[in-house]
């Protein structure tokens, strides 16, 4: 439940991070620290049922890695 409490937390971290204005490094540094959260939420839960938690987690690296191409390629 800890590790559930992690992800919400961040999310909303995230949210009023990026309604206050926040640089896209810094946003960028708490979506990393989110899936590393989910990351560690995936393993406390049991195995069964967790493929679509676990393919949804590998789409966001993937994003992630189109997020951060984008980012270097600007005044960051």
């Amino acid at each position: 439940m800890d590790e559930a409490r992690r992800v919400l937390e961040r999310l909303e971290r995230i949210e009023k991070l990026r309604g206050g204005g926040a640089p896209p490094a810094v946003l960028l540094g708490e979506v990393r620290a989110l899936l590393s959260d989910g990351e560690r939420w995936l393993a406390s839960e049991r195995p069964e049922g967790l493929d679509d938690a676990r393919a949804a987690l590998d789409r966001c690296r993937a994003g992630m890695g189109e997020v951060e191409e984008v980012i270097a390629g600007s005044a960051v």
